[in-house]
């Protein structure tokens, strides 16, 4: 009653209790199948080959009204549907676990749909093709299959119940032995063939786990669906139910079968003409809906291995989070773009009723899993509207992009009509179509293995149209992937495309081509395939459902870069996770990807490193560094979407690569001051640089350490504020001299406590002769807006000329006593005007000029009120001009300029989107 062909005389002809197969295997040619049929699906099931055909099957011409007559199929709340696949059951202790489930479950009625076992479908797959393929170990490999069936009942059941199954088992592994002789005979299976033979995992595992229920005293029938579920043939991936002829199979079904627990198998179902089909990949999933919907069920709770549906893969973003509730549509996007979460027609038949889908993790009960349903609506409102719009992010790999272009497509009715024949006609399946308002050009994506077929019949198809010049080409961009953001809220929240295309940007990421639909539940991009996870990271923690993942290189792990690593360590909210260095270095969690690179060694590293080990590490496996090679390195992770290089040195050499950095999307962040103070031109091309990228740059430790003195005058010109003058104290080592260089003291004994005390560099020079607070100055003047040179700045050098030449920093202190009487007597001069000496950096922004100096003041002043190594910063503007705004704070010492760079770091994540 399928289909058939003419019948010839052949040698192997096999009759069947539930068909016939006839061969023509009478020449040395590969047989062909002539015939082959199938009687109507009844219960229970005729699908056994070979054999006698059981006296008390059922007769099949019972009719629908004769079967109601015996028991009406109740439909309603009262059902409860539950699916397990093939991992639920993937053995004894699962079906277990399965069975006590279904045995908690409180719900009045209960329908279990279930898959075969695990790997099962695929080994049957197998079997047809080896057998095809005239393979002999397809007989080994179906001994396989009957090996792990027999075991699993043998450990689960026992009695008249192990007897009834392994009778059935053995049975039909007999006719699909015969089944199997005939496909390899014939050297070639139908898909009705190949549906049938898969067909038998489902059977078996719903006859199996059926048994186990009743063992446990429970009621419990199992149910053949290929009796009740009638679909319609669509394509080989393709079928559509017919619900009205499968709700009279259901309730003919039930009135011969009534059971309030019922074990159905999945996956398969029948033609209208009694064929044996499936329902294709996933389509347990689909045979729960299309039950669910038949019955009019509660609820569908599908139980896999995950905790629920996850804002993104788990695997490309660890940090990605389990969704408590998803709407039908919003699961449908994400199963569309290759979420794994339900294949996306499981939601058409619940959709109608209403009905909840749960996924529930079989492994972890404790977990609540995700809701899908009509809306995904918190009941608390307020907690609602500080949900993200975006409820998650799916990605398709391995796809081409077709780009078919010309002016001569303007305004010409059928263009697109028929570029889109041409790939329906090559059978190529079209993921996403984006097309320009001008007409100019039609691009859409298709799964790369088909790009060339595609490719090459536009090409034959519109031959004319390119020697003509109406169209300019038909282009193929390679290597892409689809990141699709969806979100039902997305509709009515604005800024939510600005949102993803601006992570996309400051991740470094370009975009070949976009799509969104009038509904808005999704926004999808085209991106490099190498950066798609780079950009699911990117976008994943701009949403706010995870922490902003950075790859960070520090350069210098010396004073300054080992105290940030330091801090890095012991900064627990931050949970870092080291794993790169140059020089040393870790990597690890805002997420930082961290590395480090010193003068000498580096190291680089793939795992991660503990923190409170880096120098071990590097010691034994660093190598020679090489800063291009560590700048590739650190930039060179497709799955970071944000890179940062600290430059933790005080290196002209290294500065001069920030300009390179930044145009590269690597973002800098630096105390080192060499960059801002160098050469104007140079500073100049890397501001407008800096302003033009999405890259950032940030170096408040340049001038105060860890006090804000460039975020302070940042903010004052940004409210429209004008400069008029800066002035301050801007060393520590100075502070530290010049406050306790008082009374009788010795200026040259004041100086040697500040280098025993560590205040100083290792050579005093460098901090007495003011370079240091001129750097800071020309830093200053020109974040003013002034556009001086270093060597415009005037500096009042504290060394004395003839020990400027001094072989080292140690005979210098020992010749500076000679010179004390010369700064005594400034100091005494100052004392008895009642004024301090102080050293100070002047920004006159009025008349354009600076200058670095010994000045007094009077002991009421601001700057006469230090202590210690304190520095201090007047901001004399139009707004504060009777009184300026001070910053003062402490200005020197590793830690407070290590937690200046640690500030800065926390500042670059809250721009590229970490939660604050």
């Amino acid at each position: 009653m399928a289909f058939s062909g003419p019948v010839s005389a052949s040698p192997y002809s096999y009759k069947c209790a539930s068909g016939a197969l006839t061969c023509d295997a009478s020449s040395n040619r590969k047989a062909k199948v002539t015939s082959f049929s199938f009687l109507p699906f009844q219960h229970p099931p005729i699908y056994n080959f070979i054999s006698h055909v059981p006296s008390s099957y059922p007769s099949a011409d019972v009719s629908v009204d004769e079967s109601l007559e015996k028991g009406q199929l109740p439909k309603g709340h009262n059902w409860s549907i539950h699916k397990f696949g093939g991992t639920c059951v993937g053995n004894s202790q699962r079906i277990g676990n399965v069975v006590e489930i279904v045995i908690k479950d409180d719900s009045e009625r209960k329908l279990v749909v279930v898959s075969a076992m695990s790997k099962v479908t695929d080994m049957m797959y197998d079997l047809v093709d080896k057998a095809q393929s005239r393979d002999d170990s397809y007989v080994s490999a179906l001994e396989t299959i009957l090996d792990k069936h027999k075991s699993t009942a043998i450990d689960l059941l026992d009695g008249d119940e192990l007897a009834s199954f392994l009778s059935r088992l053995h049975y039909d592994i007999n006719n699909l032995k015969a089944m199997l002789r005939a496909i390899y005979i014939a050297g070639h299976a139908t898909e009705s063939f190949s549906d049938f033979v898969v067909g038998h995992g489902e059977l078996w595992s719903a006859q199996m786990l059926s048994s186990v229920i009743r063992k446990s005293g429970v009621d419990c029938t199992w149910m053949d669906t290929r009796s009740v579920l009638i679909v319609n043939p669509v394509s080989s991936t393709l079928v559509d139910p017919d619900y009205l002829g499968s709700e009279k199979g259901l309730e003919k079904w039930f009135s011969e079968n009534p059971s309030k627990t019922i074990i159905a198998t999945g996956f398969i179902a029948s033609t209208p003409q009694n064929i044996p089909t499936t329902l294709k990949r996933d389509g347990s999933d689909f045979s729960a809906a299309i039950m669910a919907a038949l019955l009019r069920a509660r609820q569908i709770t599908i139980w896999t291995d995950v905790d629920g549906v996850y804002s993104a893969d788990p695997r490309k973003v660890s940090e990605a989070v389990i969704l408590k509730t998803l709407s039908y549509q919003e699961a449908w996007e994400m199963s569309y773009f290759g979420a794994n979460v339900l294949h996306p027609r499981t939601m058409i038949p619940v959709m109608q009723y209403d009905i909840p889908i749960v996924i529930r993790n079989i492994f972890n009960l404790s977990a609540p899993g995700t809701i899908i349903c009509r809306h995904s609506v918190s009941e608390n409102e307020d907690r609602q509207s500080l949900e993200s719009p975006v409820k998650g992010f799916a990605t398709i790999d391995n796809l081409a992009l077709v780009n078919v272009e010309g002016t001569g497509m303007a305004g010409v009715p059928g263009t697109a009509s028929a570029i889109f024949g041409v790939v329906k006609d090559v059978g190529a399946n079209v993921i996403m179509i984006s097309q320009a308002s001008s007409e100019h050009s039609v691009c859409f994506a298709v799964p790369e293995k088909e790009v060339k077929v595609v490719a090459d019949a536009l090409e034959a198809r519109f031959q004319q149209a390119l020697g003509a010049g109406r169209l300019s080409q038909v282009a193929v961009i390679p290597n892409c992937s689809i990141l699709a953001a969806v979100g039902q809220k997305m509709a009515s929240t604005p800024g939510v495309s600005a949102t993803l295309f601006s992570a996309l940007a400051k991740a470094n990421i370009n975009v070949r081509a976009i799509a969104q639909g009038c509904s808005e539940y999704n926004i999808t991009v085209v991106v490099k395939r190498e950066e798609c996870v780079k950009a699911l990271r990117a976008v994943h923690s701009r949403f706010y459902l995870s922490r902003t993942t950075i790859a960070m290189g520090i350069i210098g792990p010396g004073l300054i870069g080992s105290t940030l690593l330091d801090q890095l360590r012991d900064q627990v909210l931050l949970d870092l996770l080291i794993s790169h260095i140059h020089g040393s270095g870790p990597q690890g969690k805002i997420s930082h990807d961290l590395r480090i690179a010193g003068s000498r060694t580096m190291l680089l590293n793939e795992t991660s490193i503990d923190l409170s080990r880096w120098k071990e590490v590097q010691k034994d496996k660093g190598e020679k560094a090489d800063l291009r090679k560590f700048v590739q390195h650190v930039h060179g992770n497709h799955f970071i979407p944000n890179t940062v290089l600290v430059d933790c040195t005080a290196d002209s050499e290294v500065a001069s690569h920030y300009y390179d950095w930044l145009r590269q999307g690597i973002h800098v962040i630096t105390p080192n001051k060499k960059a801002n103070s160098g050469p104007l031109e140079q500073y100049l091309k890397l501001r407008a640089l800096q302003r033009q990228s999405y890259a950032h740059y940030f170096y408040e430790a340049t001038v105060g350490a860890g006090l804000p003195v460039i975020t302070t005058l940042q903010s004052v010109l940004e409210t429209g504020d004008k400069i008029l003058r800066v002035e301050g104290i801007f060393s520590g080592t100075l502070s530290f001299i010049f406050n306790n260089f008082i009374g009788a003291r010795a200026f040259s004994d004041v100086v040697r406590e500040a280098k025993e005390a560590g205040y100083t560099e290792p050579d005093p020079r460098d901090d007495l002769s003011g370079a240091d607070v001129a750097r800071k100055v020309i830093i200053l003047a020109r974040e003013s807006g002034l556009k001086l040179e270093l060597s415009d700045i005037p500096v009042e050098n504290l060394v004395p000329e003839p020990l400027r030449v001094s072989a080292s920093g140690e005979e210098f202190l020992q010749q500076l006593p000679q010179f004390d009487q010369l700064m005594a007597e400034k100091q005494q001069d100052a004392s008895e005007a009642g004024e301090v000496l102080r050293y100070v950096g002047v920004v006159d922004a009025v008349n354009q000029n600076g200058a670095v100096e010994l000045r007094r003041y009077k002991k009421d002043h601001p700057f006469a009120q230090l202590s210690g190594s304190d520095n201090i910063i007047a901001f004399t503007t139009e707004r504060y001009a009777k009184q300026p705004l001070i910053v003062r704070g402490p200005g020197a010492g590793a830690e407070v300029t290590a937690g200046g760079v640690f500030s800065d770091v926390l500042r670059l994540a809250s721009y590229l989107g970490a939660p604050s």
